[in-house]
């Protein structure tokens, strides 16, 4: 049975805010620290990602581990009390995060989603040290010279005058 009655139920669920959360303010104040610029939920995009690094073409999710339903994680469990509901929830939750992190692939963004489970402080510098190798990596990686395989041999270049053209003997 539930501890708290309805009513307060009610009102402890409707006071969890889905924006400038504790985990997200920590990634936030890290990437900027690091000289890492973003934008915050880009209405534009998929999802309204919580942070969009367009150098980077990278959008990164923090999401709660309860919400978004964290396989494997201490966090995720379901509520004794209206479990069908709650798994329909947690279900579309994930179909939705899913779908979009989809859409932003085919337009070509990185996706990134951090746990809440993996910025707790026993592992927190660990996963934002890899979140900035990550980032420099892509950044590397994105704008890497590209090398096109030419046909020299067989065609030759077309400023290149062929061997005695315009000399006379």
């Amino acid at each position: 049975m539930d501890k708290m009655s309805k009513e307060q139920r009610r009102r402890c669920m409707s006071a969890i805010k889905s924006k400038d959360t504790k985990p997200e303010l920590i990634v936030r104040k890290f990437l900027f620290s690091r000289g890492f610029r973003y934008r915050l939920n880009h209405p534009r995009l998929p999802g309204h990602p919580d942070l969009v690094l367009r150098k980077y073409r990278t959008v990164i999710f923090v999401n709660g581990c309860f919400w978004h339903g964290h396989e494997g994680c201490d966090n995720y469990t379901l509520p004794k009390t209206n479990t069908d509901f709650w798994q329909n929830k947690i279900t579309r939750n994930r179909n939705r995060d899913t779908a979009e992190q989809q859409r932003l692939a085919d337009m070509g963004w990185h996706c990134i989603t951090l746990w809440e489970c993996q910025l707790k402080p026993k592992v927190r510098q660990q996963t934002l040290d890899a979140l900035e190798h990550t980032l420099c990596h892509i950044y590397i990686k994105d704008r890497k010279i590209k090398t096109y395989d030419t046909m020299d041999e067989e065609y030759g270049m077309a400023a290149e005058p062929e061997v005695g053209y315009g000399k006379q003997k």
